[in-house]
């Protein structure tokens, strides 16, 4: 299939679940290629804003069989937190429309350009956007598509004229199986999506085949990810870094690297997204140059500003013990010598991840001088499927790690909120992560 738009024009794509990071992406990739466009979503989000803003499409918020355009040419596409018993789902059967998941178009997507897709269970999103970067810096025009916005004011995705592609390679539902992969990218394997895999075999099994798919490979150099690619791949690590407030230092291919985001694990990143620009023919200066300007991913380490009381408030998507204890430790070195304290707000993320690592959440966040949980958010699951199951048992667990420190389970947003701005004080950081829409609650504090 071309690039030219041709085979897109005429075609008319409504999409349920519209207004994630994901789907937001693929209805502007469409519609650039001369789609006809339309979608839908339960709740209002900042992508359909956005959306809306470029003109893109007017998404309907709640779900309903008269969402879902008349004409037999409608092709339907659900995001994968779209049960089949959605309505407009069931609609899409009875008319006898194509109902299809996201990645059939994903599949689609990447086979009208070189594609990079970067896959791992932490740092998709901040990797990928790096890969923009360092490419934007090298004089290319890249696409992209990625779960967040990439920051400079850049937006989840977009679809150029450029001949690369970047692409989060989503392994939740196992979608990087049908990307059409040029230079794949691994950056660690660790068991997550407990209802998609039965097991970290079965995940890595998963990450196999997606190297496979691609003739390279950029993949972090660890013996149990190495055995998983059998042709030829480059394998990076970090070198001589140095850590700063705000960013890091660090060597790469006889160059310094300065970054602007702070943190072992995005220095770490950073070094995967410049091997994956060179492959793709950046030069290396220039591809270092145009990361030099990052500043991060939408919630990735985002700096919302200060609460009235001068405490600084920090919004991050950490989800996993992994990347709670990383993004801890970022923010333990944004703190002044003898300054305030780290105030850790978590808001756990599906309640089957939260019955299987409680524990290791609790570990992690028990890393911060002050913790406070709150409850979990659904998503796609269903309270009443996990009924013994809650926030509850992290802030527990928080506790027990803790060694006498303060740990605080406030399940309600709005109580959290009034806790925390009278708690927050001048010098403190406060760290507010999780998946949810708990950096409502950390603009909430700001100002306040």
């Amino acid at each position: 299939m071309s690039g030219n738009g041709a085979p897109w024009a005429g075609r008319r794509l409504h999409f349920v679940g519209v207004g994630g990071a994901g789907m937001s992406g693929y209805a502007r990739a469409a519609s650039a290629l001369g789609a006809q466009v339309s979608g839908s979503d339960r709740v209002e989000t900042p992508y359909l804003a956005q959306l809306r803003s470029d003109g893109v499409l007017e998404a309907t918020i709640g779900y309903d069989a008269r969402n879902v355009p008349t004409g037999e040419e409608t092709e339907v596409f659900y995001s994968s937190a779209v049960p089949a018993e959605n309505p407009e789902r069931a609609a899409a059967r009875e008319r006898d429309l194509p109902e299809r998941p996201r990645a059939d178009l994903l599949a689609e997507l990447s086979a009208l350009r070189r594609t990079i897709a970067v896959a791992g269970t932490h740092g998709k999103t901040t990797t990928s956007a790096m890969i923009v970067h360092a490419l934007r810096g090298a004089g290319a025009d890249p696409g992209w598509m990625i779960g967040g916005t990439i920051g400079e004011g850049l937006a989840n995705s977009h679809w150029s004229a450029g001949e690369w592609l970047v692409i989060e390679a989503d392994e939740s539902d196992r979608s990087m199986l049908s990307l059409n992969v040029e230079i794949a990218v691994l950056t660690n394997a660790e068991l997550d999506h407990h209802a998609a895999y039965t097991s970290l075999a079965d995940l890595m099994g998963a990450y196999e085949q997606f190297l496979a798919r691609a003739p390279q490979a950029v993949i972090w150099d660890r013996p149990q990810l190495l055995a998983l690619r059998h042709a030829a791949y480059v394998a990076y690590d970090l070198q001589s870094s140095t850590l700063f407030p705000g960013g890091s230092r660090f060597a790469w291919r006889g160059h310094e690297v300065k970054l602007a985001v702070p943190g072992v694990h995005n220095a770490l990143n950073a070094t995967a997204a410049l091997e994956a620009a060179r492959l793709a023919g950046a030069q290396e200066q220039a591809a270092i140059e145009g990361l030099a300007g990052f500043h991060g991913a939408g919630r990735r380490f985002q700096r919302l500003g200060h609460t009235a009381s001068g405490a600084l408030v920090v919004d991050d998507y950490a989800h996993h013990p992994t990347e709670v204890s990383a993004t801890i430790a970022a923010a333990r070195a944004e703190l002044a010598p003898g300054g305030g304290r780290l105030v850790a707000v978590f808001q756990p993320h599906l309640y089957s991840r939260t019955a299987l690592l409680a524990d290791e959440f609790g570990a992690a966040l028990a890393q911060a001088d002050l913790v406070a949980v709150l409850d979990v958010y659904a998503a796609r699951e269903r309270q009443l499927d996990h009924p013994d199951v809650s926030g509850l048992s992290i802030a527990r667990a928080a506790a027990e790690h803790a060694e006498g420190r303060q740990v605080m389970w406030l399940p309600q947003m709005e109580r959290a909120r009034s806790v925390l701005r009278g708690l927050l004080r001048d010098g403190d950081l406060c760290l507010v992560m999780g998946a949810g829409d708990v950096d409502s609650l950390g603009r909430g504090l700001v100002g306040q």
